[in-house]
């Protein structure tokens, strides 16, 4: 069969490597067809990359290669060439020290696998939640036509008659067993019932939020974050996604042109109104570094500190995503903002129609779910950003997990210099606290950690748990897990590693917290405060090798991302020279 390259409205990427009938093109055509891949599949059409983080190390993204398939058959249907390349995929649940730390490392490898590549569009399959964020950063950095595709949320749990959400209820009924309110045999038994289906978690954590700011921002097709994982409408959305691809690469339609300034706003309005995880705040700060969009702090806290939560859903309310799903999903939280005056209606979405045009006629079934706008589960929600003396770069509070008896308070702090010092002395009978008290931990940022870990929500003792009590203020340069909920103050810029002023908080120091007034203020003289921090000597060694040294040597500050300070910026993907 002679090769003969098919007409397309312009030379694709893909056929600097394919096309033609040169020694290098036959080379590279040659060792693609011993996978029985017919020659006319290289004649110009537009070749997809499936990137897929199914891993079963990766418990939400282990039936991702059977969503890869529906991808496939919609490239297909539309003339596409479709190849599915794995890519790193980093599980909150297992990698140590933490997924966060390697969120970096994915997206750089995701980007020089684009570029490196022949690739003319992207189809990125996602899940747990990092994998979003890192997807989305390596796509932005290289700017070729990108379609996000979640593989969704597991099912329900149940255990006892109760509604379990995957995460949430770990730290309810962890904190039950201490106060002694739940056996260790009840917990264990509900283990199985956290988890009883394909995909990532239920509750509104990370994943499902990270899902749901792909959404927004126009990256993935309407509809596409809370579909459950086993629903045969999550395969159809899959197939669409990938008949979609195709023709983004016709019309040559980028993350640039979707990614601006007025998607990001809307972003943060959207997780404002799910009372999406505070992660996403780092994430979306990452994502704009790699576009090139001037996203801030203040921008987080100015776009959502008047948007109401509406949606009902753990850890904030008592709903799952299976029935935000059943509601109607994103579309209609995103439909109330535009009745709201708080969507730019036209931004372009990868769909090829705007934010509005995809929501506008969709239907709310169910107003305990997602709930009326004069009806919210808080009437201010959004990320609360908040500075002062103790941070004064910002740090995050969650308004729509807290105690709202807590969002102004005084008390004596209660250090713990590291999560080792925390872990060892929370439950001694001896340590001096109780509930009025500030819980303070220090050193586990992105290079405390190293990393920034999910332990920013941490545990009460357990003397205080027996006393009925189920919150305290809690303040941390580290993350809290979307699933998590309380009066907690996590992403503390400068973070203690860099010898921001929680480095030197001590214990007996009295904290005030005043979400209100956005104040998180030290009470000390600041003669004291800078006499301690000129005396400070950072108890963390630098790595000298491996991965590590270079994320120590060069990752930011959770203010602006954590992202490395080298892969900031849109790079593009040209096509490098051929050395065959």
């Amino acid at each position: 069969m002679s090769f003969k390259p098919a007409k397309w409205p312009r030379k694709l990427r893909s056929q600097e490597w394919f096309g033609g009938t040169s020694k290098d093109a036959i080379y590279h055509r040659g060792w693609m067809r011993n996978q029985g891949f017919p020659v006319d599949l290289f004649d110009g059409r537009p070749v997809i990359g499936i990137l897929n983080t199914w891993s079963e190390l990766t418990p939400c993204n282990a039936h991702l290669r059977d969503l890869a398939e529906r991808v496939k058959h919609g490239i297909y249907e539309a003339g596409g060439f479709p190849v599915e390349v794995p890519v790193f995929s980093a599980s909150e649940s297992a990698f140590r020290p933490t997924a966060m730390m390697f969120r970096n490392i994915a997206a750089m490898a995701v980007e020089e696998q684009i570029r490196g590549q022949p690739m003319d569009g992207v189809v990125c399959l996602v899940g747990c939640d990092k994998t979003t964020p890192s997807l989305l950063m390596g796509a932005a950095s290289c700017d070729l036509p990108t379609i996000m595709v979640s593989g969704g949320p597991m099912l329900n749990g149940y255990f006892n008659g109760e509604r379990v959400g995957s995460g949430t209820h770990i730290w309810r009924f962890n904190a039950a067993v201490k106060a002694g309110d739940m056996s260790i045999e009840e917990f264990t038994a509900a283990e199985a019932s956290m988890s009883r289906s394909a995909g990532s978690c239920n509750t509104m954590g990370t994943a499902s939020t990270m899902a749901s700011m792909a959404e927004a921002l126009g990256m993935a097709l309407s509809g596409n974050a809370a579909i459950p994982a086993v629903d045969s409408r999550r395969r159809v959305m899959a197939q669409m996604s990938g008949r979609r691809i195709v023709q983004m690469v016709k019309d040559d339609l980028k993350p640039s042109d979707v990614l601006t300034k007025e998607a990001f706003e809307n972003a943060i309005r959207t997780n404002a109104a799910i009372g999406g995880s505070t992660n996403a705040v780092i994430h979306l700060l990452a994502i704009a570094g790699r576009v090139g969009v001037d996203l801030s702090l203040e921008d987080w806290d100015r776009c959502g500190r008047d948007v109401p939560t509406i949606l009902n859903l753990m850890p904030s309310g008592e709903y799952l995503m299976e029935e935000f799903f059943y509601a109607g999903g994103l579309p209609v939280v995103i439909k109330r903002l535009g009745e709201a005056g708080l969507l730019h209606k036209d931004a372009l979405t990868v769909s090829g129609e705007s934010a509005w045009e995809q929501v506008k006629d969709v239907v709310n079934h169910n107003e305990e779910v997602i709930r009326p706008a004069d009806r919210p589960l808080t009437q201010s929600g959004g990320v609360a950003v908040l500075k002062g003396n103790l941070a004064p770069l910002g740090a995050v509070l969650k308004p729509s997990a807290a105690t709202a008896t807590l969002m102004v308070h005084r008390g004596r702090a209660v250090v713990f210099e590291d999560i080792d010092d925390y872990k060892a002395r929370i439950d001694d009978p001896d340590l001096d606290i109780d509930e009025t008290c500030v819980m303070v931990l220090k050193n586990c940022g992105p290079k405390g950690y190293p990393g920034m870990a999910e332990v920013g929500n941490m545990a009460l003792p357990a003397k205080v748990l027996r006393k009925g009590i189920t919150d305290m203020v809690r303040i941390s340069d580290a993350r809290m897990s979307g699933t998590a909920f309380g009066t907690v103050v996590l992403h503390v810029s400068p973070e203690a590693a860099q010898g921001g002023p929680l480095a030197v908080v001590q214990s007996g120091d009295f904290i005030e917290l005043d979400v209100p007034n956005r104040r998180l203020h030290l009470d000390i003289p600041n003669e004291e405060l800078a006499k301690r921090v000129a005396a400070w000597v950072s108890p963390i060694e630098r790595p000298t090798s491996g991965y590590a040294m270079l994320h120590h040597d060069h990752v930011e500050g959770a203010d602006s991302g954590a992202d490395l300070d080298f892969l900031k910026g849109c790079r593009g993907a040209p096509v490098g020279r051929d050395s065959h």
